[in-house]
């Protein structure tokens, strides 16, 4: 299992570093400076606008904006989209085969004579994983082959081999290589960008995984079978011939835990996410019964605290656990562990009225939340920026009460290394802004935070007033007329 270092965290480029570098500068300049600096300002905004929107292409046909599948009814496509920056998508549209040519395993568009008049051969390849733009998780995703070539000539004629199985359906490809172990990156890499692509299809759609893993699949396996009720078809090992009449490489996505309901064929959006999830992790009776207690008990708020095992824990956790009693809360704790069951997580966090924890990966799982509750993320020193685009944005769109939680210079760990003074410790911008290195070293691995208890308080008790209270009406999925199979 390949598991990204530092949880729920994405490097900052060099351009929007120096964006922060210099607005900053900007508060601080002498008034003729300023005019400078805008212009200053300006140009690095540009130039970033520029990087994100590059076309890597070397064909126009590539430039054509990529398509859902199942959306596009032309007899006929083979084409890519790679001008966006976090994922390169491919569509052919035909005769479509996945099978071995000239030794390579390929998806193979055998093209009719009207395309054979024009353009005869075409090769593409592509790594269907959406961190494109970062090296290091692309390095572990294999490429994908894509070829057209005329469905009558010799050489087609001489390679092309019989289906062994023939899907009426469109075939979706992506990969389970990149960042998949932790569990921010699997929801935001793939799951949703799964849903995202797919969820139109209503089900009719075949999966197709490059770097397949079983224990991927246990784990979401509720999940996938919301996306599709086909069998999954693993792109390494799988040696059949499989046919199609549409293949998509690359999965769509919109932002950081999101969905933009906006780009959606049918308006979907992160609430109908979260209520797929609820049918996936339906309550057995077990759980049902826990429920109908709770509701009848009327008993106190529950808070539900994340214990993190490496780096930033939360030194002071017992503290804060008999504050919580005092106030009024029912505690319980979760450490996340790769093995636990995820359906046994969501109907704890379902349940659960306010979750709190310190910022990292463990705390994606503010989508198994219910719309009303409340979420606490404490933020270290360096991470504002990272708190905020991760998490703070994405669980205000899903309808909880987002109250962070920014810790001082006194409540961090970093304060019995560094002096008073310290940049590490007042004025953290000018750390982070050397670039990543001195980030992940500095804040993410060598800090651990004890939050005041008087200011927690004030947190908590306001919390226990805002949130939403556990009942009949908001602890099922909302009747959604996106979500009927």
């Amino acid at each position: 299992m390949r598991t990204k270092t530092v949880d729920g965290w994405q490097r900052k480029d060099h351009f929007r570093l120096s964006v922060m570098k210099t607005m900053k500068n900007l508060r601080q300049a002498r008034p003729g400076m300023i005019f400078g600096m805008i212009l200053l300002t300006g140009l690095v905004l540009i130039h970033l606008h520029l990087h994100l929107r590059q076309d890597s292409s070397q064909a126009s046909e590539n430039t054509v904006s990529g398509y859902l599948p199942g959306t596009v009814r032309d007899d006929q496509i083979f084409q890519c989209d790679r001008s966006q920056w976090r994922t390169d998508i491919c569509n052919l549209r035909g005769d479509v085969q996945l099978e071995i040519c000239n030794g390579t395993k390929a998806f193979v568009l055998y093209a009719n004579q009207a395309v054979e008049t024009t353009q005869l051969v075409r090769k593409e390849t592509t790594k269907p994983y959406s961190r494109k733009w970062e090296e290091d998780s692309m390095s572990s995703v294999n490429e994908v082959t894509l070829l057209r070539m005329p469905a009558l000539s010799l050489a087609a004629q001489a390679t092309r081999r019989p289906c062994d199985v023939r899907h009426k359906v469109p075939g979706i490809v992506f990969s389970t290589a990149g960042y998949t172990g932790n569990l921010y990156h699997e929801f935001n890499d793939g799951i949703i960008p799964l849903f995202i692509t797919s969820q139109h299809l209503r089900r009719e759609a075949v999966l197709i995984i490059s770097s397949f893993h079983n224990w991927w699949y246990s784990k979401y396996r509720e999940v996938i079978e919301q996306i599709t009720k086909y069998e999954i078809i693993d792109l390494e090992r799988d040696e059949r011939v499989h046919c199609f009449p549409e293949i998509e490489t690359g999965l769509h996505i919109h932002g950081e835990l999101s969905i933009d309901a906006n780009r959606m064929p049918l308006k979907e959006g992160i609430q109908e996410f979260r209520d797929m999830l609820n049918r996936a992790y339906k309550p057995g009776p077990e759980d049902e019964h826990k429920i109908r207690a709770r509701l009848k008990n009327k008993i106190n708020p529950r808070l539900t605290i994340i214990v993190r095992q490496g780096t930033r824990k939360l030194l002071n956790l017992d503290d804060v656990i008999h504050l919580a009693e005092r106030i009024g809360f029912k505690v319980h704790l979760l450490t996340p562990d790769p093995t636990m069951e995820l359906k046994k997580i969501f109907w704890l966090l379902n349940n659960t009225d306010v979750l709190l924890g310190v910022h990292g990966a463990a705390m994606t799982h503010f989508l198994f939340m219910r719309p009303g509750s409340v979420f606490i993320q404490i933020v270290p020193l360096g991470t504002d920026w990272a708190a905020n685009e991760y998490f703070g944005e994405p669980v205000s769109k899903l309808g909880l009460k987002y109250m962070p939680y920014k810790i001082q210079p006194d409540e961090s760990s970093l304060s019995d290394i560094y002096n008073a003074t310290d940049p590490v410790l007042v004025d953290p911008d000018r750390i982070t802004q050397r670039g990543w290195g001195d980030l992940k070293k500095i804040y993410l691995e060598a800090q651990d935070v004890r939050p005041s208890l008087h200011r927690l308080r004030q947190v908590l008790q306001q919390a226990k007033q805002d949130c939403r209270p556990l009942s009949h009406e908001n602890n099922t999925s909302r009747k959604s007329r996106f979500m009927k199979h």
